[in-house]
């Protein structure tokens, strides 16, 4: 059974999607690492209210 060339290059991307989520998701978890390690939480972004008119 032959495969089209664009199926071929679908899985292809598919493969390098799922490489490129990997190594993000392992660099997020060096990062916390890090952050433990140093004593530092994790940066919080404080809300802010509005300003009224």
């Amino acid at each position: 059974m032959a495969i089209t060339f664009q199926k071929r290059q679908k899985e292809m991307k598919r493969l390098e999607k799922q490489r490129e989520k990997a190594e993000r998701r392992a660099q997020k978890k060096i990062e916390k690492r890090a952050e433990k390690e140093a004593g530092v939480e994790p940066a919080e972004i404080p809300m802010e209210p509005e300003p009224q008119e």
